[in-house]
């Protein structure tokens, strides 16, 4: 379903007529904003299949700092793996990482088996730190769930699912027009509703639902 479509679908429950553009009007414009703030709130709750994505980094002898190119800073870290060396990468504290590199006389050069965020470049992108110094390429592999951006043309479609994205703005809608007992129904079903769908993803992924002492 599209962005426009959603946004005349919340319209429709609404008793409102239903728009040719998402600027239309003042209420169109607003139902818009509620449906990318819903989607947020969404995408926050879960790690969906639909938002998982790997970002590769090719390593070259002696550069330790890399920027995981269209990663932006909202993604959360599933596991971070070395292809080339088979081992899996741990993450650090940027104190413990400041002390492998200001704090020894000779900094260590082998496969990079730890890495820490460290700030984010002029495009948004999220920056990060490898140790050891990589001594010659090789391929990190960051596996992420990665929010989609903002929807912003009629014909933007949602990755998550668009049940939910109209439940969650519908709620949001009642609640604005001030219909607090209609909110508290709203805001049942919704939560339902996400609680259905993420079950089900839970189930395609059991293990990553049990917790383990390591």
């Amino acid at each position: 379903m599209t962005y426009l479509e959603i946004v005349n679908s919340v319209l429709r429950r609404l008793r409102e007529e239903e728009v040719s553009a998402l600027n239309a009007n003042e209420y169109s414009a607003l139902i818009a904003d509620f449906v990318n703030v819903s989607k947020q709130e969404i995408e926050n709750a879960w790690d969906w299949s639909v938002l998982r994505n790997t970002l590769t980094v090719t390593t070259v002898d002696g550069i330790f700092n890399w920027i995981l190119n269209d990663s932006g800073t909202r993604f959360r870290v599933l596991d971070v793996y070395n292809a080339t060396h088979k081992c899996w990468l741990y993450v650090r504290p940027t104190k413990w990482m400041d002390e492998r590199f200001a704090f020894v006389d000779t900094v260590a050069k082998a496969a990079p088996q730890f890495y820490a965020f460290n700030g984010v470049d002029s495009n948004g992108d999220t920056q990060v730190d490898l140790y050891p110094i990589p001594d010659k390429e090789y391929e990190i592999r960051f596996n992420l769930v990665q929010p989609q951006k903002d929807l912003i043309i009629a014909s933007d479609t949602p990755l998550v699912p668009y049940q939910l994205i109209i439940e969650s703005t519908l709620a949001r809608a009642i609640s604005e027009r001030g219909e607090d007992g209609g909110n508290s129904a709203q805001e049942f079903k919704y939560n339902r509703l996400l609680s259905d769908y993420i079950a089900i993803e839970a189930g395609t992924r059991p293990y990553e639902t049990i917790w383990e002492a390591v």
